[in-house]
């Protein structure tokens, strides 16, 4: 569910901006934003970021805004997916063959969006 608070976004950009093999100062001229901007936004201490510049610095970090934004951690979300393939398996064969179109769509849809 979404409402990551300040300190959880800014832990998180700062993991896939290490990730990325970037410094700081990379992210906020790729992004558009001034170093100490970017650097107060990766301590927490903005609390009323425009959402152009949070899209910004998803883009140079190759996230997406949900990823930062999201709850879950990724082992939850494993977690979730392990429980929703139990929960599929344990249905009917053309129930779950009805999930399984709808899941191709949406990742179908998904790859078209990130194009």
């Amino acid at each position: 569910m979404f409402g990551a608070d300040n300190n959880v976004m800014a832990a998180r950009m700062l993991e896939y901006r290490k990730k990325a093999g970037l410094t700081q100062a990379e992210v906020a001229e790729r992004a558009g934003i001034s170093d100490r901007t970017y650097a107060d936004i990766e301590r927490g201490n903005v609390v009323n970021m425009r959402l152009g510049t949070l899209i910004a610095i998803c883009t140079v970090l190759d996230v997406t805004v949900d990823t930062l934004l999201m709850d879950s951690s990724e082992e939850e979300i494993e977690m979730r997916e392990d429980e929703l393939l139990a929960d599929i398996r344990r249905r009917p064969l053309p129930d779950r063959e009805h999930i399984i179109n709808v899941v191709e769509k949406t990742l179908a849809w998904l790859d078209e969006c990130m194009k």
